[in-house]
């Protein structure tokens, strides 16, 4: 069935379409949504939520791009306002921390302790490149996650996030060169 088909069906009701989307899709959108949260937990989360997401605005699709590009926006946008909200959380947390007289926890160092099945420097590494991605600005963390995490070409990428190819391109640039930058600071760090 082709995504016009899938769509049409969906509009009417038809769950078996909207299974086959899910099916057709699912495997895209956990793995967008770990690109951007770095939990699996979180990121199977999102990813049901982007699907219930898709099954109510159905009817909102207006096939002005492609099926594959609306679901990426979504399930960007969706991980997008995670972060966001647990930014806030870790804000409130560390205020009230601070006035309890406790100690901060890094959240994103505890999502990568918590993996045994992986090696200690592995995890470092890993660790260190995803916090230098997410301190990028947000329209280069979501440009260069499509790219390198997700492999989109960047025609795709410039759909998703509504950009011209050139801004596409020059975001990527000015993300490589922050990740270059951070990460030469941490590993110096270490020397």
């Amino acid at each position: 069935m082709t995504d016009p088909e899938l769509v049409a069906q969906i509009k009417v009701g038809n769950e078996k379409a909207f299974r086959l989307l899910v099916e057709q899709y699912q495997r895209m959108v956990l793995h967008t949504c770990l690109g951007f949260v770095q939990d699996r937990n979180d990121a199977e989360d999102l990813a049901q939520e982007v699907f219930i997401e898709l099954f109510r605005a159905m009817d909102k699709f207006r096939g002005e791009s492609g099926l594959s590009t609306w679901i990426y926006r979504i399930a960007v946008n969706r991980s997008l306002n995670f972060i966001r909200d647990q930014k806030r959380r870790c804000f409130f947390q560390s205020i009230s921390t601070r006035l309890t007289g406790g100690t901060t926890v890094d959240v994103a160092d505890q999502s990568w302790r918590s993996r045994p099945d992986h090696e200690v420097e592995n995890n470092q590494r890993r660790a260190n490149l995803y916090q230098a991605i997410n301190r990028l600005p947000e329209r280069q963390r979501v440009a260069f996650t499509l790219s390198k995490l997700e492999g989109l070409s960047y025609q795709d990428i410039a759909g998703i996030m509504g950009l011209s190819l050139s801004s596409v391109e020059s975001l990527i640039h000015r993300a490589k060169l922050g990740l270059q930058k951070q990460l030469y600071q941490c590993y110096k760090k270490g020397l």
